[in-house]
């Protein structure tokens, strides 16, 4: 569960730190006009950040992706994390948000000169409470949806329509989340993972460009062979998804959590399974 954000937090942009309500963009930014910007989360659990060096690695492949150079090293991102934390000082749990847009720029599709333009970089801090007992015990509900995004959802870019419209179809349909295919085969959710479980076995689709490759991905990956659970890449149907004994999704805000309705109908035994409760008591191990 994501908080609403707060307007006197402190947020970095263009090499500032300022309240969160007073940080402005123009409105011929690039990633306002065309979405064209790459973001990624941090989450941080007792003021740690997890996993940070996965996200980093990913934020730099997505911005390698789309040509946006922002002059900057591992070790200062690194250290732009750790500093909107110092500074904000959140109880708890939270998440930081990092955004960089090609720039501000007259509207032309076209790139412009990087001798003239300097990326747009932005972060800020917001509370992160961990999904609760509800979903963790009793589970969600999915319905199937056509994937209708580009062919490069390995970029973590902010062009993110595709996912809203599908988030949508889910807030309408009464269900929690949407479980998306391809040409007959499992993608992902609107914002998340999917993994799926037959005979003991946990399926999740290759990591290739119809996908995001979280750093939960790993992270579960890890978890289930230090489990013991047979673990296999390959890609899966959507008749192997509506007969699977588990189906379960991963984020960064949603951490892991089982799927018990899809399409309507019980998932297995239409509670929280077995694999699912191995790798939660693992993940919940490895954050802690």
């Amino acid at each position: 569960m994501i908080p609403d954000v707060d307007n006197d937090s402190i947020a970095y942009l263009n090499g500032e730190f300022v309240r969160l309500g007073d940080a402005k963009i123009s409105v011929l930014d690039r990633g306002f006009i065309f979405g064209d910007s790459i973001y990624d989360v941090v989450p941080v659990y007792n003021g740690k950040p997890f996993r940070m060096e996965g996200h980093l690695a990913r934020l730099e492949r997505s911005l390698k992706s789309i040509g946006i150079q922002t002059g900057m090293q591992r070790a200062q991102w690194e250290s732009l994390v750790r500093d909107m934390l110092a500074r904000n000082t959140l109880p708890g749990n939270c998440l930081v948000y990092l955004q960089v847009t090609r720039g501000v720029a007259k509207r032309d599709h076209a790139f412009p000169d990087k001798a003239k333009v300097k990326p747009t970089i932005f972060g800020m801090v917001s509370p992160f409470v961990r999904p609760g007992k509800a979903p963790r015990e009793q589970g969600l509900t999915a319905i199937s949806l056509p994937d209708i995004r580009w062919l490069r959802c390995e970029i973590k870019t902010t062009s993110l329509l595709g996912n809203v419209l599908a988030k949508q179809a889910a807030v309408e349909a009464g269900v929690d989340e949407v479980v998306q295919f391809r040409d007959g085969y499992l993608s992902e959710g609107s914002s998340c993972n999917i993994w799926v479980v037959k005979n003991g076995t946990l399926l999740a689709p290759p990591r290739d460009n119809l996908i995001l490759e979280g750093v939960r991905y790993s992270l579960l990956a890890e978890l289930a062979e230090e489990a013991g659970i047979p673990f296999e890449v390959r890609p899966i149907t959507e008749q192997e998804v509506a007969q699977a004994d588990e189906i379960m999704l991963t984020s960064a805000s949603k951490e892991v959590l089982p799927i018990v309705t899809y399409n309507g109908k019980p998932v297995g035994t239409g509670r929280p399974g077995e694999i699912y409760a191995r790798l939660r008591t693992g993940y919940d191990r490895a954050v802690e």
